[in-house]
């Protein structure tokens, strides 16, 4: 019998090894955005093309290369930062394993420049899928320009994995922000297609922040900082009243080493209990600095995780850090950004509210035939056997028959007239119909009464409208005599793009309008809510929160999410009118026991179980 074990070829072995370190564009941005860090650079350009299918392209202005050593890089396992077994624990710098390059040209074309400072010329590399094309001398600028084009292109399962372009652009900008986030002295610039998406320069970590993320987080940025013995605490946090309903907003870094660690991020929120809601996420970035001894960083490819030999005292610091930062903060609430954050004082918060009272405008409900046809769901209550033959069911099997709408006349319009001094019909309807603590309906039946959440109600009203809207992209939109603009940070934006076509679909109406910025010209003809850019925005965060709580496909969470958003909210109060239009609404609806959450709508309380309260 012959041998059967041989050595891999390096071809092979490099295809091997950039599966575990290079996974999508964006992995390559990361590594070769680390490696431009490493080389002291102090401007990082990056330039995408084809959400970096087509060309990946790092230009730094750092040390820059020798010939022999830009050659060796692109070899496996060749590193300048370990020499023997002691250095893995030292070790202070961005990469050390030298499998970035190799891996990546080993699944690309690649073509890098560099030239040192005190050398006239630099030298030109060219290598395609792991083979070595041309070595040459070149002019070029010093520091390093590494060009990535094609990739995947020997490898054709692995780029036929890799998703829409607005999804691996999301992920690419994820990992530069990480990186501009962990290193705001240093200038960054990004640009996918010819367009610019960030042009962030040196200065203070939170300038960084609010370039990255927005003006608006220049009010709620509170400093947090904390030194011992064994490490040292520093950055900022949200304060509480901005927490959002999303994640992904927080940052760990770890000798300025982006990780990812939910024991650390829980002592954060352990420090926030009591001043957040329990699905509030707050913000945060905050830099650990301790002695490389006491921590492993080579237990994952991507070094994204690593491990700590006293993580509880850890835990204990951060805590106590947090805990410290939200009591300075409820001292002095602004600081001066000259100086630190806060790039302004909060002597316009009062403005936000201004303009913001609007009268409700519901027009006049008119069914249509199908829920006309619907609303027999109504009348079989009084039947005995309609809730046992009631069946959980999620969705909408069956969208048919025509659009239709929830619209109902607002109480604000009218004058309160005591019962007495109504007609007698609409006495015997008001007296059975009304609503508990602004949040439930409560509305008599045969058999007894029936409790409905008007928010559960509405929102499986809206969803059904929605999906047919969506799904025969034909949704009204109502045309804003001022439109209005929406700044968003790119990573929505892209977000936003990539569901552009279903969006507009639900009835919104807007352009692009410059950088990350749209003009919303309509919204949905319906929306009696009086503010569709809150909806806009909204929308946008319930669509990334479904994304991370549920397993759902992009139309079915961005219908739940404009529905969530649009519906009723608890302390709304209806008038009898209002309440007698949503029932019928609900009663005219596919599934009207349960929400699109599955969360059930109305429960009767017959005869037998109210006579029990009273053991009758």
């Amino acid at each position: 019998m012959t041998d059967i074990i041989q050595l891999l070829p390096d071809a092979i072995a490099n295809q091997i090894a950039a599966g575990e370190v290079v996974q999508r564009p964006a992995s390559v941005v990361k590594e070769l955005m680390e490696n431009a860090i490493d080389a002291k650079s102090t401007h990082i350009q990056v330039i995408i093309k084809d959400a970096g299918k087509s060309l990946i392209q790092i230009i730094d202005d750092g040390m820059g290369m020798s010939e022999t050593d830009a050659r060796m890089s692109f070899e496996r396992h060749a590193t300048s930062k370990i020499r023997k077994s002691e250095d893995l624990f030292t070790i202070r710098t961005m990469g050390f394993r030298g499998e970035a390059l190799a891996s990546i040209a080993a699944v690309a074309q690649v073509e890098m420049k560099t030239r040192r400072e005190h050398e006239e010329l630099g030298v030109l590399l060219q290598i395609d899928g792991s083979t070595f094309k041309q070595q040459e001398p070149v002019a070029c600028p010093k520091g390093t320009c590494i060009s990535v084009k094609n990739l995947f292109y020997n490898v054709p399962a692995r780029r036929n994995f890799l998703k829409s372009n607005p999804v691996e652009m999301r992920h690419i900008i994820d990992e530069f922000q990480r990186i501009a986030l962990s290193n705001p002295e240093v200038s960054f610039a990004l640009f996918q297609n010819d367009m610019e998406v960030y042009q962030l320069h040196a200065g203070k970590l939170s300038q960084r922040i609010v370039a990255i993320f927005g003006k608006n987080y220049q009010e709620q940025l509170a400093a947090c900082t904390e030194e011992t013995q064994h490490l040292a605490v520093k950055g900022y946090i949200g304060k509480p009243e901005f927490a959002k309903k999303t994640r992904g907003e927080q940052y760990f870094f770890v000798n300025n080493r982006y990780i990812k660690n939910h024991y650390l991020h829980h002592a954060v929120l352990n420090a926030y209990e009591g001043l957040t809601a329990d699905d509030s996420h707050p913000f945060y970035v905050l830099f650990i600095e301790l002695d490389p001894k006491h921590i492993d960083i080579n237990v994952h490819p991507t070094k994204t995780e690593i491990k700590f030999d006293d993580e509880r005292t850890i835990y204990s610091i951060i805590r106590a850090a947090v805990k410290q930062a939200l009591g300075a903060h409820n001292i002095t609430p602004s600081l001066d950004f000259e100086h630190d954050i806060n790039l302004y004082a909060l002597t316009n918060l009062d403005k936000q509210d201004q303009g913001r009272a609007q009268t409700r405008n519901y027009e006049q409900f008119r069914p249509d035939a199908r829920q006309q046809e619907n609303t027999k769901h109504w009348e079989r209550l009084y039947e005995e056997n309609f809730l046992q033959a009631s069946h959980h069911q999620e969705g909408v099997n069956k969208i048919k028959g025509q659009d239709y709408s929830l619209t109902f006349d607002s109480a604000a319009n009218h004058i309160s007239t005591p019962e007495a001094l109504l007609p007698r019909g609409q006495q015997a309807e008001a007296s059975s119909t009304f609503q508990l603590h602004q949040r439930y309906i409560i509305t008599q039946v045969k058999s007894g009464m029936m409790l409905i959440d008007q928010q559960a109600a509405h929102e499986r009203i809206l969803y059904e409208k929605y999906a047919v809207a969506l799904h025969r992209k034909s949704g009204a939109s109502q045309q804003f005599l001022f439109p209005q603009t929406i700044e968003l940070n790119p990573a929505d934006y892209t977000l936003v793009m990539e569901m552009e076509e279903d969006i507009k679909a639900l009835g919104f109406n807007f352009n692009i309008f410059g950088k990350n910025t749209l003009i919303i010209n309509g919204g949905p003809a319906d929306y009696a809510g009086g503010n569709e850019k809150e909806l806009f925005e909204g929308l946008i965060e319930q669509f990334k929160r479904n994304k991370q709580e549920l397993t759902l496909d992009k139309r079915e969470n961005l219908i739940r999410s404009i529905a969530r958003k649009s519906a009723l909210k608890p302390g709304q109060p209806l008038a009898v009118k209002e309440m007698r239009v949503l029932i019928d609404q609900l009663f005219g609806c596919e599934n009207p026991n349960y929400a699109p959450n599955g969360q059930v709508i109305f429960v009767i309380l017959d005869f037998n179980k109210i006579a029990n309260f009273f053991n009758k």
